[in-house]
């Protein structure tokens, strides 16, 4: 990796979740002992290459601004705006980053990222001329349906990925892919797509499909069934 070029890491953490039917915005609801927010911010900083995290939280988000502090320098926070897209952005621009500088865009809502799959997604695109995401092959077989409901096509999945986070892309690259994007009225729904929409060919780093994102009541039982699989790092901030 050239050694000028540091890290960054992005959470939008804005959203509420409305999906998961909790009073609760769904970052905020515990497991493992801890709130899923902690998780996620807890599995990005376990990658000593990345210098710091800025967490994009609602105004009125005391709360993340509170777990934000315990970390002191290495999480910052920014203001979320009205969709991802724009959060990501203000994101980037809350960072004193270069240009040149990667960013790390990870969900909020993915707390069993593994530290392995985050450390081969560095090592694999820090030389890459465009960056990439991770992500996992397509295995269930996939139907397209009609407004009716019905099956109209079986679709070909050999080359089909899910698409995961983090997404790992130079910080000047996707800021303006971004802006290009919301400019052209597209709310894209990841990163990777902004980039594409401006012309650049993403990489696939396969990781794994335990690397979830909660956004239903039954994917609790699922991401706490892997992270009490695996061990806490101890002195860590709590929150829940």
């Amino acid at each position: 990796m050239n050694d000028a070029a540091r890290l960054w890491a992005v959470v939008p953490a804005a959203g509420r979740g409305t999906r998961m039917g909790s009073e609760l915005p769904k970052q905020y609801l515990a497991i493992a002992g801890r709130t899923i927010l902690e998780h996620t911010l807890e599995a990005l900083l376990a990658e000593s290459r990345i210098a710091a995290a800025v967490l994009v939280l609602a105004p009125d988000d005391a709360q993340g601004a509170a777990l934000a502090a315990i970390y002191g320098e290495r999480v910052r926070t920014a203001l979320g705006g009205a969709e991802r897209c724009h959060s990501v952005l203000n994101g980037l621009d809350a960072l004193p980053a270069r240009d040149h500088d990667w960013a790390l865009v990870h969900d909020a809502a993915r707390p069993c990222l593994r530290l392995a799959d985050l450390s081969h997604l560095i090592d694999e695109l820090s030389n890459d001329p465009c960056g990439g995401i991770l992500g996992v092959p397509v295995k269930d077989t996939l139907k397209r349906c009609g407004s009716d409901g019905r099956i109209a096509q079986t679709v070909d999945r050999s080359q089909l990925w899910q698409a995961l986070t983090p997404q790992m892309f130079r910080v000047g690259a996707l800021r303006a892919a971004l802006r290009t994007a919301l400019v052209a009225g597209r709310m894209v729904t990841d990163e990777a797509q902004a980039m594409e929409l401006a012309g650049h060919l993403p990489r696939m780093i396969e990781g794994h499909a335990d690397n979830l994102k909660i956004t239903r009541p039954e994917d609790l039982a699922f991401a706490e069934l892997y992270l009490r699989a695996r061990p806490i790092a101890k002195g860590t901030p709590t929150c829940a």
